[in-house]
């Protein structure tokens, strides 16, 4: 698999980021569902970006494994490799560990090993990667040897000192003339602290805030 690459390009990429609103409750990838194409990704210099397609038979039906409420799109590979990354500056370190949840579904074509990785990576003020979360690959086993999505979560603390948020996407080709590795419904939602405990600086006015900045963004979805 190619995470090594991901972790390199990732960190390459860190000083494109731009800043961004962050809230507690809501889903911090910009277009994870691929309803809006691919609007909110950036392509990696050298590498395919990977594209929005819609579901039937070229991909995968609306009736083969994925999300209940899939919407129209999902995200297809492209090439012998497709990456696609975002980043969110939070404006200023954090101070404090704070939850989050990692979701999103992959997938691929009957029992072609093609597959996607969905990568967030923590970094400081420096642009250092601190921390890491990855989900997938799914395999062509773990899909039983059919076409479409499953489901993949796994949660984690921010650590302290994280600045900025990067999100990766990519798709590998391993058979086939088309890349089929798949994506949809990405999501990475903050938890709110305890009442008791007090949120990160600029956070609280954010999270009063950031509904509305966000709304355009669909919930994520199971």
């Amino acid at each position: 698999m190619h995470i090594r690459f991901l972790i390199a390009t990732a960190l390459l990429a860190a000083a494109c980021s731009s800043q961004a609103a962050v809230v507690y409750g809501s889903n911090l990838v910009v277009n994870g569902d691929a309803e809006a194409g691919t609007a909110g990704w950036t392509g990696y210099a050298g590498y395919n970006l990977f594209q929005a397609v819609d579901y039937g038979s070229n991909w995968v039906l609306p009736t083969q494994p994925g999300p209940a409420n899939r919407g129209n799109r999902m995200f297809a590979g492209f090439g012998q490799y497709a990456v696609g990354y975002q980043t969110l500056d939070f404006g200023t370190a954090t101070t404090q560990d704070t939850s989050y949840a990692l979701t999103g579904w992959l997938g691929g074509w009957q029992d072609q090993g093609d597959n996607a990785l969905f990568y967030v990576q923590f970094l400081d003020a420096y642009d250092n990667e601190i921390g890491s979360s990855v989900l997938g690959p799914v395999t062509p086993q773990d899909r039983n040897n059919q076409t479409g999505l499953m489901y993949r979560e796994t949660d984690g603390f921010v650590p302290t000192g994280t600045r900025k948020l990067s999100f990766w996407l990519s798709m590998e080709r391993l058979v086939s003339g088309d890349n089929d590795g798949y994506a949809d419904n990405l999501s990475f939602v903050l938890q709110a602290p305890p009442a008791n405990d007090v949120p990160e600086p600029g956070m609280a006015a954010l999270f009063a805030l950031g509904l509305g900045m966000l709304g355009w963004s669909r919930k994520p979805r199971r």
